[in-house]
């Protein structure tokens, strides 16, 4: 039987985000974002948008994650990927603050210049309480020897910078609308700019942005998602998709001004294949299509969603993958020449794909050897460290995360022994969470949770993480499906 082995320094971990962890409690309600306003929209509960759970219903790591933090060193777990709460942070505008920044001849913004005057502006408007807890909680994680990975954006926006309701009344032109106003790009940057000023001690990585490419998909392509603010419209997904590429670039701009730590971007990707092999071309155009515009253009400057941006290029130290399933694609006389076939990856919907395959509660295709060809391409496009920032399954019973853990695990470590420079291994999640549209519905925990009395008790597949975490080896046989 080959063993593979992960190196001594390899990061096992967790990740969670603010807006689906924090909240829990009386007091730790984070109103000021545009999903808080999204799934409190008694139109969106009735209609069935949203779950009518709701978030300050939730776990309680706000409170508890000294809790949390101890039960992660339990399983082995050396990282996390924490991230903040622009609107935590920020709960009121900080647009009086004033930067410079100047503009292409088309408009783009090409360059943010975020002073020490600006910082300390933004530092009297800061909501001091926020900014004291995620020191809390970064210094509790590194006092118990943890790596930490920041993330600075994970999906919501606060609700002075985007109010998705009043867009889908009354139209992106009269509303805050987030990203599809050039304005988010310099509001994101200050922000960016003062979070590294106040916690760069801590972190040992920086993201700017989580799944970028769902935002914009979600957002303004895909009315069944749930995602705010359903304003279909494939203009306003490119413009959405430009304005987070160039908020990207220019936070990293200003981040390195501050700090020497690694800055990178966390991508949704996919394992992309053809429903045929004479269709291989067609599987590598969707590729560049759904899974790396914004990677694309943040790292060469080019992008098949909105062109050449040299000044977007060479803005990328690190690349966080996110995976769980897979999509196939076959022929099609659409505008890109491909359809998304269903019963496969996540268009299943069923308990088993049509390639008999187990499937999540999500209806999401078990598809483990996809992590391996993800990270294999991700290697081979960028060159640059990547660590595995989200994978999981949402399995309530516990009965499919067992072989799901240790056959995603083991194919992480072929990668690496395939001469991939993976760093890390972050599952998502240590406990069950708030997952967005869906609720509470969807269970990707280690740890249940009792939305009651807020108690966390271990699934048995956390022993299975554990085990792996702790011998930094496993049989290269578990990475079939």
């Amino acid at each position: 039987m080959l063993v593979l082995r992960f190196p001594e320094d390899f990061l096992f971990g967790f990740s969670e985000s603010g807006f689906q962890f924090e909240m829990g409690f009386r007091g730790s309600e984070d109103p000021n974002s545009d999903w808080w306003v999204w799934v409190h929209d008694f139109e969106n509960i009735i209609s069935g948008v949203v779950s009518g759970d709701l978030p300050e219903d939730g776990v309680g790591y706000w409170d508890l994650y000294p809790h949390d933090h101890e039960l992660a060193v339990k399983l082995g777990m050396n990282c996390a990927r924490i991230g903040i709460e622009w609107s935590r942070v920020f709960p009121k505008p900080t647009y009086n603050v004033r930067v410079d920044f100047e503009r292409d001849d088309a408009g783009n913004i090409v360059s943010i210049d975020v002073d020490y005057k600006a910082l300390e502006e933004l530092d009297r408007i800061a909501n001091k309480g926020a900014l004291e807890r995620y020191l809390s909680i970064l210094s509790d994680w590194r006092g118990r020897g943890g790596r930490v990975i920041i993330n600075l954006n994970h999906f919501t926006l606060p609700i002075w910078l985007h109010d998705p309701i009043a867009v889908r009344r009354e139209g992106p032109g009269k509303a805050p609308s987030g990203w599809l106003s050039s304005l988010a790009v310099v509001e994101f940057a200050k922000y960016a700019t003062y979070i590294a000023w106040k916690l760069d001690d801590l972190v040992d990585y920086y993201s700017t942005l989580n799944e970028p490419t769902i935002v914009y998909v979600a957002g303004y392509l895909n009315a069944k998602s749930g995602f705010p603010p359903g304003y279909i419209n494939f203009d306003f997904a490119r413009e959405a998709a430009k304005n987070l590429a160039e908020a990207h670039a220019r936070a990293y701009e200003a981040i390195k001004k501050i700090s020497t730590k690694p800055v990178g971007l966390i991508n949704a990707t996919m394992a992309i294949e053809p429903i045929s092999l004479e269709h291989g071309e067609l599987a590598e155009t969707a590729n560049s299509v759904i899974n790396y515009p914004v990677l694309d253009a943040v790292s060469t400057g080019k992008s098949m969603v909105f062109g050449e941006r040299r000044d977007l290029a060479n803005k990328l130290d690190w690349v966080g993958v996110n995976y769980y399933s897979r999509i196939i694609v076959q022929p099609a006389n659409l505008p890109l020449g491909f359809r998304i076939v269903e019963g496969y990856g996540f268009n299943c919907n069923t308990i088993v794909s049509l390639a008999g395959r187990r499937c999540s509660d999500f209806g999401w295709e078990v598809y483990p050897e996809g992590l391996y060809k993800v990270l294999l391409d991700v290697w081979r496009r960028y060159n640059l460290e990547i660590i595995v920032t989200e994978n999981g399954i949402a399995d309530k019973e516990d009965i499919i995360r067992p072989k799901y853990i240790a056959s995603h695990m083991a194919m992480t470590a072929k990668a690496l022994k395939d001469g991939v420079k993976v760093r890390g291994y972050l599952h998502w999640a240590l406990t069950d969470n708030y997952e967005w549209a869906q609720g509470f519905k969807m269970m990707f925990g280690l740890a249940r949770v009792d939305y009651e009395t807020k108690r966390r008790k271990l699934r048995p597949s956390s022993l299975i993480f554990k085990e792996i975490a702790e011998s930094k080896e496993i049989p290269e046989e578990l990475g079939e499906a």
